[in-house]
Parts: structure tokens; sequence; C-alpha cells
């Protein structure tokens, strides 16, 4: 009998910053994750162009 079992779980989302709107995404594999910010061709951070600062 093998003492753990790894489930397969991937998920893949975006998250934005409330304050800034900066765009983020994040990634989870397993029991791995990584999160990185979303940039322009350029290598500008990419901002929610719905976003709008309170």
């Amino acid at each position: 009998m093998k003492r753990f079992t790894h489930k397969e779980k991937k998920v893949t989302k975006v998250i934005r910053d409330n304050e800034t709107g900066i765009l983020y995404m994040f990634q989870q594999e397993g029991y791995g994750a990584g999160l990185t910010v979303m940039v322009d061709q350029e290598g500008n951070p990419l901002v929610d162009k719905n976003f709008k600062r309170q």
C-alpha cells in the first residue's frame, strides 16, 4: 500500500491588485505554485483596462 497519493490539480488564475490595477498570473500544479507579474511587450506591468482607482 502506498503511503502517499498525489492528486493532480492544476489551477491558473489572473489576480488584480486592487490598489494599483496591476495584473498577476498565479499557477498551481500539484504541490507547487508560482506568482508573477504580467507584462506587455516592452516589459511594463499590465494594468486592468477596467480598473478605476477609488
